[in-house]
C-alpha cells in the first residue's frame, strides 16, 4: 500500500514531458521530417542519448521506454532480453510507426517490429522521438496509436571510444563496444558500434544469444553530408509466446512448454532446439545538401535484408497434414512425432527524398517515400520419429510469397502569422498494391484442394490530412490539432479471413483529436493533454495467436480511446528532482462480436455478441513516479514506480480473461570517476524492487461445439520476473 500511495502523492504533484532536444544538424535533417518541433501541435516525447545511456543495459528498447507517457511494456522471457513489447495508449505493436534514420522499420506485410531482431538499440541510436496520436507524416504503415523515430546520426568533433560491460541475474550478460574517430579537417568521420548479449532468461528456454553492429563513415563539410550506415542484429532466442495456463502458473511460474515430449516410459523431456533464429541487415545511403540557410534538401536509398526461422518439436502430429511421403514396402503409423522449420526472408528497397525551407515565419516540407517488399514463407519438415534416423524427409510442406508496392508523398508547414501563434498543416498521400499466392501452413490440413490456395491482391489509396495551431503565451504553450489516417491490414489478418468464414477485413479509419497545455520555468515543467482516438473498422486483436506467435486481429465497427495525460518533472533542490505522469483513458468497443472457431476443423466460426465492452489489453489508469537525488558529485540515485490498471486479454471483459492491476518499481545508482578525458561509471539496478510477482500481457484461446452449445477456452500469461540485479561498467577515453 505504501507504494501505491507514493506513487499517487508523486503523480498528484504539478506533473511532465522531459526537455525537448533543440539541436539539430545537417547531418540528421532527413530525419527531422518526420518528426515534430517544438512548436508542432502533436503530443511528443524526444529521449536523448544521455537517458538512453542510463537505461538498465540489458533491456531492450521498449523496456527502456517504460517510464514514458501511457507506455506498458512486458518481455515474453520475463526479463529485458528477448521478445519484448510495447503499447502506448493501449494500441500494440502493429499499430506503432517505428522509423529509423526516416526508414520504417515495421515489417511490412504484419506491421510489427520485433524487437528482438534487433538487439541492443539503446546503446546504438542517439535520440528517440515518441509521437502519442497520429502525429506527423511517418514512412510506411501509419501510427494508429503512436510513433518512435529513431536517428544513429551522431557526429562529435573529436575521437573517443567507449566500453561498456553489464552482468545480472539469470546469467545476463551484455558487451558493447563503441567509437568514433571524430571530425577530420576535411570532413570526413567514422563510428562503429557492437554488442554483445546472453541470458538464460526467467522462464524455461526464455535464452537470448544476440549480436549487434553498427557502422557510420559519412563525409560532412559546407553545405554537403554524405552518410553510409550499416546495422546488423542477429539472435537465436528461446521459443516463449507459448505463455503458461494460469494452472500452471500457480504451481510453477517459470515453467514453459515449448519443446515437451515424452519417451515411451513417460519421462519429459524437452526439446533443446526450440527456437527462434534470425538475422537482419539494414544499409542506408543518405545524402544532404543545404542551399543556403533556409533550403535543404535530403535523400536516402536503404536495402534491408532478414531471413530466419522457427524450430519446433511437435508430438503426435498427422503426418497427412505435412504432406510426409512413407517410404514404400513399409507400415507406418498415420501420426508421428515430427521436427520441422518455419522459414522466412524478405528484402526490402526504400527511397525517400525530402526538401525543407525555413524562414522566421515559415518552416514548409515535402517529400516522396518509395518501397517495394518482398517476403518469402515456407515451411520445412526435418524429422519424422516414424521413419527412424535412417529416413531424412526433408522437403516444403508449404510455400507462399508476398509483394508489397507502397508509394507515399506528403507536404507539411507550419506558418506563423503572428510571433506567438504557429498554424499547422500536413497532407499525406499513400498509395499501396499488396499481393501474395501459394499455400499456407495449414493448407494439406483442410484437404489441399487447389481452390483453397492463397491467391490475394488489392490496391488501397489513402488520404491522410492533419492540421492544427499552437499558442506560446510566455512560458505557457497551448495546442490543438486534428488528424484523419487510414491503414491497410497486415498479411497474416488477411490470409487468416481469406482461409475462413470471419467478417471481411477492411482498411481502418481514424480521426485523432488532441489538445494540450504545457508550462516551463527553470525548475518546473508541467502539461496536460486530452485526446479522443475515434476508430472506425479498427484492427484489434482477438486475443488469438497464430501458429508462429502472431497475435491476430479482426475489424471492429466502431471504437475509441479518449484520455487525458498528466505529466511534470520539478528540480526541488539542486540535488533533487521528481518526476511523474499519469494517464486516465476510456477504450471501448461500441458494440463487440468475437467470432469463435468451430472445432470441426472446417474453419467456420460462431459469432458471439457482448455488446459495449473495454478494448483488450487496454488499462484505464496507468501512472509512474521517479525520484532522482544526487547527493555527491558525479553520484545519482533514482527510484521508479510503475502502476499499470485492470487490463482484459480479449474484448469481451469476462473476468476469467483479466489480468490483475500491478505495481513495480526499479532502483538505480550510478557514480562517475573522471580524470584527464577518460571517466569510468558504475552502475547498479534493482528490478521490481519489491519482488512482486505479477504476469503482464497474454492471449487466449476458444472453441465453439455446436453440438453442446458450448465455448471451451484458455489462456496463456507471461510471468514477468521477480526482484533481480544488474551492475554496469562503462569506460570512456
Amino acid at each position: 500500500m505504501k507504494e501505491y500511495l507514493l506513487l499517487a502523492a508523486l503523480c498528484v504533484l504539478p506533473l511532465c514531458a522531459q526537455a525537448q532536444d533543440k539541436t539539430e544538424r545537417l547531418d540528421s535533417v532527413v530525419v527531422s521530417a518526420s518528426r515534430a518541433g517544438k512548436q508542432t501541435p502533436v503530443t511528443f516525447t524526444n529521449v536523448g542519448k544521455d537517458a538512453l545511456g542510463a537505461a538498465n543495459p540489458t533491456n531492450s528498447l521498449p523496456m527502456a521506454l517504460n517510464l514514458l507517457p501511457s507506455v506498458v511494456t512486458y518481455n515474453e522471457g520475463g526479463t529485458g532480453l528477448g521478445n519484448s513489447a510495447m503499447t502506448i495508449r493501449g494500441s500494440k505493436g502493429s499499430q506503432i510507426n517505428v522509423t529509423l534514420n526516416g526508414i520504417t522499420l515495421n515489417d511490412s506485410e504484419n506491421q510489427e517490429v520485433f524487437w528482438v531482431n534487433i538487439p541492443a538499440l539503446t546503446s546504438l541510436i542517439s535520440s528517440v522521438q515518441v509521437q502519442r496520436g497520429l502525429g506527423t507524416s511517418a514512412n510506411g504503415a501509419g501510427a494508429f496509436g503512436a510513433s518512435l523515430n529513431m536517428n544513429t546520426a551522431f557526429v562529435t568533433p573529436d575521437p573517443w571510444a567507449r566500453i561498456d560491460f553489464s552482468g545480472g541475474s539469470y546469467n545476463t550478460f551484455m558487451t558493447t563496444l563503441s567509437g568514433s574517430t571524430g571530425l577530420s579537417e576535411k570532413g570526413f568521420y567514422g563510428s562503429a558500434a557492437y554488442s554483445h548479449g546472453s541470458t538464460d532468461g526467467y522462464i524455461r528456454n526464455a535464452f537470448v544469444q544476440s549480436q549487434s553492429a553498427f557502422v557510420a563513415l559519412g563525409w560532412l563539410r559546407g553545405a554537403n553530408s554524405l552518410r553510409l550506415t550499416w546495422l546488423m542484429g542477429q539472435q537465436r532466442s528461446g521459443i516463449t509466446w507459448d505463455g503458461i495456463d494460469l494452472e500452471q502458473y500457480e504451481k510453477d511460474r517459470t515453467y514453459n512448454g515449448a519443446g515437451e515430449y515424452y519417451d515411451e516410459l513417460g519421462n519429459v523431456y524437452y526439446y533443446p532446439n526450440q527456437t527462434d533464429n534470425y538475422v537482419q541487415h539494414h544499409l542506408q545511403l543518405n545524402y544532404t545538401h543545404s542551399f543556403g540557410s533556409h533550403l535543404s534538401w535530403a535523400n536516402t536509398l536503404n536495402y534491408t535484408r532478414g531471413e530466419g526461422y522457427d524450430e519446433y518439436y511437435k508430438v503426435n502430429r498427422k503426418l497427412k497434414n505435412f504432406g510426409v511421403a512413407f517410404p514404400e514396402g513399409d507400415n507406418y503409423p498415420s501420426r508421428s512425432d515430427m521436427i520441422y522449420q518455419k522459414k522466412m526472408d524478405n528484402d526490402l528497397w526504400v527511397f525517400n527524398s525530402n526538401l525543407r525551407y525555413r524562414s522566421e515565419s515559415l518552416d514548409l516540407t515535402g517529400g516522396v517515400n518509395l518501397s517495394r517488399y518482398r517476403g518469402g514463407h515456407w515451411g520445412e519438415v526435418l524429422w519424422v520419429k516414424a521413419f527412424g534416423d535412417d529416413v531424412e524427409p526433408r522437403y516444403d510442406w508449404y510455400r507462399h510469397e508476398g509483394v508489397k508496392w507502397d508509394a507515399s508523398a506528403f507536404v507539411r508547414a507550419e506558418y506563423k502569422p503572428l510571433d506567438w501563434i504557429t498554424a499547422y498543416a500536413d497532407l499525406q498521400y499513400r498509395g499501396i498494391r499488396y499481393s501474395f499466392a501459394g499455400s499456407d501452413d495449414d493448407w494439406l490440413e483442410f484437404g489441399g484442394k487447389e481452390e483453397d490456395l492463397l491467391d490475394y491482391r488489392q490496391d488501397w489509396h489513402f488520404f491522410n490530412p492533419r492540421a492544427g495551431v499552437t499558442a506560446q503565451l510566455g512560458r505557457h504553450k497551448l495546442y490543438a490539432s486534428a488528424a484523419w489516417g487510414n491503414r491497410e491490414p497486415g498479411r497474416s489478418d488477411i490470409k487468416e479471413n481469406v482461409k475462413g468464414e470471419g467478417a471481411p477485413i477492411r482498411p481502418e479509419k481514424m480521426l485523432d483529436v488532441e489538445a494540450g497545455w504545457q508550462f516551463a520555468s527553470q525548475a518546473l515543467t508541467l502539461s496536460a493533454n486530452l485526446y479522443l482516438m475515434e476508430y472506425w473498422d479498427m484492427l484489434l486483436e482477438t486475443g488469438r495467436l497464430s501458429s508462429s506467435g502472431y497475435a491476430l486481429k479482426e475489424n471492429v465497427p466502431r471504437s475509441w480511446r479518449r484520455g487525458m495525460e498528466l505529466s511534470a518533472a520539478w528540480q526541488v533542490f539542486s540535488w533533487m528532482r521528481l518526476d511523474g505522469n499519469l494517464t486516465l483513458s476510456m477504450n471501448q468497443i461500441r458494440d463487440y462480436t468475437s467470432y469463435v472457431a468451430i472445432d470441426d476443423y472446417s474453419g467456420r466460426t460462431h459469432a458471439v455478441n457482448y455488446g459495449k465492452t473495454q478494448m483488450l489489453m487496454s488499462p484505464s489508469v496507468i501512472g509512474m513516479g521517479m525520484i532522482t537525488i544526487r547527493p555527491w558529485r558525479d553520484g545519482s540515485l533514482a527510484w521508479d514506480g510503475k502502476y499499470v490498471g485492470k487490463q482484459f486479454i480479449d474484448s469481451s471483459m469476462r473476468e476469467e480473461m483479466a489480468i490483475p492491476a500491478y505495481f513495480v518499481s526499479s532502483l538505480s545508482l550510478s557514480h562517475k570517476f573522471s580524470w584527464d578525458k577518460a571517466s569510468l561509471t558504475l552502475s547498479a539496478y534493482v528490478n521490481n524492487l519489491f519482488n512482486h510477482l505479477y504476469y503482464a500481457s497474454g492471449w487466449r484461446w476458444e472453441e465453439y461445439n455446436e453440438a453442446s452449445g458450448t465455448i471451451t477456452s484458455g489462456v496463456g500469461v507471461y510471468p514477468q520476473a521477480p526482484r533481480n540485479f544488474c551492475i554496469k561498467c562503462s569506460l570512456t577515453f
